[in-house]
């Protein structure tokens, strides 16, 4: 029997599509192992998260009422706490920025097991997932040997399903820690271009160093926004100083998985693969027909990137 614990993320009061894909997943295992699924979140605006967590599988959510900044050692501890009194032994974050950070200081404080970025889950009397290494060139079985396992589901790879429950909402006193002996958050600022989140979006459309500089971006920026889709870049461009870190996609930037990645004038470096090969599908567009990127490449075009992209959001705008 899995018992699970799913944090949920939310912003301005609307819950992360990454965070419904954990709790759906949560909910599927739990029907098969007579299970059930606890979600929890921190928030000073609970409103409608019950309905909202419920409507994909969740049995009940406990709120815990906070107006203070995001602390990693606070929201650790907090949920440290939780657990303790529920008795979950199965915890499951999306592997968001704040969800890998957490799900690490957490496993951490309860000697667990932690398992991260899986692609899989499945329950053959104990929790069963899988997972990438080598860059993605070969997937892990695992399974936990411990009482509890702390687990990030790497976000658009997990299917969001409707399964609706009558999900209470539970308000949950529990002692928290003061932040102030490790850090003190005094803001937090988000910045905001009005296109999706890199992690969250469903089509990317990313530039590499065959872009030429960063005057040229534009190009596939107006791509991105006729496509309704998120800008990314490889290594080689942030390190030219051509885009912010955040846009970074890769080893050492974000590790994505839309439906649609369209890859212009990138090579293909492991690195950056690593980070986009789960995409269920890829266009690439490169002059070098030899370039490593076309290997993983469902659509491939031999070309300049400058002629094929206005060409590609014209018959977008036409579509």
């Amino acid at each position: 029997m899995s018992k699970f614990l799913v944090f949920i993320e939310q912003r301005d009061g609307v819950v992360k599509s990454s965070s419904l894909e954990a709790i759906s997943t949560a909910r599927k295992i739990a029907d098969i192992s007579a299970g059930s699924v606890s979600t929890i979140i921190i928030t000073n605006n609970p409103e409608n998260i019950a309905e909202t967590a419920g409507n994909f599988g969740a049995d009940e959510v406990l709120v815990v009422k906070s107006t203070n900044e995001y602390s990693p050692s606070v929201f650790a501890q907090t949920i440290s706490n939780v657990i303790g009194k529920i008795n979950a032994n199965v915890v499951l974050f999306s592997a968001t920025s704040m969800g890998k950070e957490l799900a690490a200081i957490l496993a951490a404080k309860l000697k667990s097991s932690l398992i991260s970025d899986i692609i899989s889950m499945d329950w053959n009397n104990r929790i069963e997932v899988v997972r990438p290494v080598y860059a993605g060139k070969a997937m892990l079985k695992l399974a936990s040997k411990g009482e509890k396992v702390v687990i990030t589901l790497r976000p658009n790879v997990f299917p969001v399903i409707e399964n609706k429950k009558s999900c209470t909402s539970i308000d949950f006193e529990v002692a928290t820690l003061s932040d102030t002996k490790y850090s003190i958050v005094t803001h937090t600022e988000l910045k905001s271009s009005g296109r999706p989140e890199l992690t969250e979006a469903s089509i990317i459309v990313s530039g590499g160093r065959g872009m030429g500089g960063p005057e040229r971006y534009p190009v596939i920026e107006s791509l991105a926004d006729s496509l309704g889709a998120a800008v990314g870049a490889s290594r080689a461009a942030v390190d030219a100083g051509w885009r912010p870190h955040s846009d970074q996609v890769g080893q050492t930037g974000k590790t994505v998985s839309p439906n649609l990645y369209v890859a212009c004038g990138i090579s293909g470096a492991i690195q950056h693969l690593a980070g986009m090969s789960s995409s269920k599908y890829i266009v690439a567009i490169n002059t070098d027909a030899d370039a490593p990127i076309f290997k993983v490449a469902d659509y491939g075009i031999v070309a300049d990137l400058f002629e094929v992209v206005p060409a590609m959001e014209k018959a977008v705008k036409a579509l």
